[in-house]
């Protein structure tokens, strides 16, 4: 008998890469309007670098860009770049379609949680800004257990958290090393959140999902 539903957040609940894509973008003109002499194409190309090397929630991202790009830290350009960033954001912070109608539903019948990789801080403002906070009565970031989810301590501290056996938890999320083998490993059913990463050709989840709504139906034919 499933007893809880965890969540993944980024690419689950929100398109985090949307949100990505578009501030960078925002960042990168307004830091061009600022003064910075580079073209469009090569500072997306060196910013998306950067976070391939130190992660795509790197907090320095831009010093590093600026120091690449001009040997130097200008910080009239810096704040430019992360002022924009951060207008966007807001803007792009919204959750899938369905997710709240559907979280009401699940709030219901089962225990909800949130299992993610992102930084504690970053993770807390993404849950309050698309009004989903409430929701969750657990969530555990990195931060929270210093191990990220290739290991199964972020999965058996939302166990302990929600006082259940891996047995009766279902995992839904769009990382298949991170969200649904280590799930796995300890017996948590899992489901694959393929509108996150359509691009995966083999998920090795229990289920698959093409949008939110489906986990109602899912639970409703299985369990």
């Amino acid at each position: 008998m499933i007893k809880a539903i965890l969540f993944d957040l980024d690419n689950t609940l929100t398109d985090f890469m949307k949100m990505k894509r578009a501030c960078i973008e925002a960042s990168i003109n307004a830091m061009i309007s600022a003064g910075l002499k580079i073209k469009k194409e090569k500072a997306r190309k060196i910013l998306f670098e950067i976070y391939g090397k130190h992660g795509i929630e790197y907090g320095l991202v831009f010093q590093e860009f600026m120091k690449k790009t001009g040997g130097k830290v200008d910080y009239k350009v810096l704040v430019h770049g992360i002022n924009a960033y951060r207008k966007m954001a807001k803007h792009y912070i919204v959750p899938y379609p369905h997710v709240i109608q559907t979280l009401k539903i699940l709030k219901k019948h089962y225990k909800l949680a949130i299992i993610s990789d992102a930084p504690r801080i970053k993770a807390w403002e993404r849950l309050v800004a698309m009004g989903i906070d409430k929701y969750f009565g657990v969530v555990i970031t990195a931060a929270d257990v210093r191990k990220q989810k290739t290991t199964t301590v972020p999965f058996n501290a939302a166990l302990k958290s929600l006082k259940i056996k891996p047995e009766e938890a279902i995992m839904v999320g769009d990382r298949p090393e991170r969200d649904i083998k280590t799930a796995k490993k300890l017996g948590i059913k899992t489901i694959f959140a393929r509108y996150g990463d359509p691009s995966v050709k083999d998920s090795g989840a229990d289920y698959e999902i093409n949008s939110f709504d489906e986990i109602s139906d899912i639970l409703k034919r299985n369990y």
